[in-house]
């Protein structure tokens, strides 16, 4: 785990292995960001020219190495991309100094200490560099038995950061590191869940962690097993977790505060692994569906931050924890299957489990009237031809609920995109043999899994859907402070909506 401080140390005196500043892309070359006074002062001033000879331009995430000046007890200056140079008086926007911090951090892997002299002009600045920072020291390794030894095949993280500029008296910056620093290690946490393989995170595996850290934040939290599933009716969770060994849970995990007057409900979708039952996932799709439990590891992680944080808001968290897999007692496509709801679903496909497990717990959310629910699940692989592998997308059964969950995305650093619920595509979901289906038209099919999901929504409740099947699981190389596989994407869009109800901005 990597430890942050606050520091109003001078840079040249600074015992460090390496001293991170910021360079960003001016019209005529790169320039040297505030922060870096003291070593451009070293270089009489030509710190850009210098930069720009080794090849630095100052685009986003770019890494450049050089020796430190005389005179500095750190021996290395990593210079970080910020990109665009922000105009006459503006500052760097919060998510270059992220991206920035985060990029910096996984250059330093390996190393024990790093001075961070970005530039940092107020608390909130702080706390985005303290974010990009922690979330790029990022790395698992809990299965490589030599990773962290420093003769192993692994770099251990960046043990501590140190923040120039900031100030560790003053109650803004040191709430800014401690809010970062809460939400980034159980975003990690998440990375963590995502991360580690099937055989180790089956349902009741993750119920423990559930357990184990409510425990520990002062979270009640109650686990429905099979026998209490089928004595609840929860037929969308068990069908879909009838054809494993691994049998499936419902975690509630309950957030309270004295205070509160409002309730926010997250569920999350847990399959824990998803072979896509007797529909079968052809091959090459089945090697990363250890992921499909990004959800529930979202909401998870959001309810412990949001504990941590002691918002003054009620936060109820679902986890709709089952495995997907084909055996002789699987659900096949052509069951009928009771909800919860007491909805009667016909299952087409097998590999839309995500939404028959979503369903239960939707119900169960709404039975308690939370003021708004929030889903979080990777529920469509057409949501990813839509929108990419780095933007979710966004539904809601209200406009507004579903700008203000965009917005809160934007706001810290997430890419949303707004998409529509047309009703039109209710009628593809028409069964003659049940009250509807679990497949519509193929055309729209994140939009489709959408409009199936309002079904289960109770009357009145305001509700918005979060496809992640983009953005959870990073395949490619890690960019900025985003590592490669279990992202925790949509951790800190949720932590921002319980913030902004607890502060009475969200409507």
């Amino acid at each position: 785990m990597t430890a942050l401080t606050l520091s109003t140390a001078a840079a040249p005196g600074l015992r460090a292995d390496a001293i991170v500043i910021g360079v960003a892309k001016g019209a005529k070359g790169p320039v040297v960001a505030p922060g870096a006074e003291a070593l451009d002062k070293a270089y009489d001033g030509k710190l850009a020219g210098v930069l720009e000879t080794l090849g630095a331009s100052g685009g986003e995430g770019e890494v450049t190495k050089l020796p430190a000046p005389a005179g500095f007890k750190a021996p290395l200056v990593i210079a970080v991309g910020l990109g665009a140079e922000p105009e006459k008086d503006a500052e760097y926007d919060a998510e270059a100094l992220r991206k920035a911090a985060g990029a910096a951090a996984r250059a330093l892997a390996g190393s024990k200490k790093a001075a961070f002299a970005l530039p940092l002009t107020d608390a909130a600045d702080a706390g985005a560099i303290a974010e990009g920072a922690l979330l790029g020291a990022y790395s698992f390794d809990a299965y490589k038995d030599n990773a962290k030894s420093p003769k192993g095949n692994g770099k251990a993280p960046l043990a501590e950061v140190a923040l120039l500029g900031g100030k560790p008296r003053d109650k803004a910056f040191k709430a800014a590191v401690e809010r970062a620093t809460a939400v980034t290690e159980e975003l990690n946490r998440a990375r963590d869940l995502i991360n580690t393989p099937p055989n180790d995170l089956y349902p009741e595996a993750f119920a423990a962690v559930a357990q184990a850290a409510g425990k520990e934040h002062g979270i009640k939290v109650q686990v429905l097993d099979e026998k209490a599933l089928t004595k609840g009716g929860y037929g969308g969770i068990l069908g879909v977790g009838a054809g494993s060994a691994a049998g499936p849970r419902l975690v509630k995990l309950t957030y309270t505060h004295s205070k509160a007057s409002k309730h926010l409900a997250f569920v999350g979708k847990g399959i824990t692994y998803d072979s896509g039952g007797i529909s079968l996932k052809p091959a090459g799709h089945n090697e990363t569906m250890k992921c499909d439990m990004s959800g529930a590891a979202a909401v998870f992680a959001a309810v412990v931050a949001a504990a941590r944080l002691g918002l003054e808001v009620n936060v109820t968290g679902w986890l709709a924890l089952a495995e997907n897999m084909p055996s002789g007692s699987a659900t096949r496509p052509g069951d009928v299957l009771r909800m919860y709801s007491g909805k009667t679903v016909e299952v087409l496909n097998t590999d839309a489990e995500g939404r028959l497990v979503l369903a239960d717990a939707l119900w169960a959310a709404s039975e308690e009237k939370p003021d708004a629910i929030v889903d979080v699940a990777t529920l469509t692989g057409a949501m990813v031809l839509a929108l990419g592998n780095r933007t979710f997308g966004v539904m809601a059964n209200d406009d507004a609920f579903r700008t203000a969950i965009v917005e809160a995305a934007e706001e810290v650093g997430e890419a949303s995109w707004p998409m529509p619920l047309p009703d039109h595509l209710r009628k593809g979901m028409d069964s003659p043999t049940a009250d509807l289906a679990n497949m519509g038209e193929r055309m729209g099919g994140g939009l489709v899994a959408g409009i199936f999901l309002r079904e289960f929504v109770g009357e009145g409740i305001t509700w918005a859907h979060i496809d992640i099947a983009g953005p959870a699981f990073n395949e490619q190389g890690p960019f900025g402070y985003t590592p490669k596989g279990g992202t925790g994407s949509a951790v800190r869009t949720l932590v921002r909506l319980a913030e902004l109800t607890a502060e009475g901005d969200l409507g």
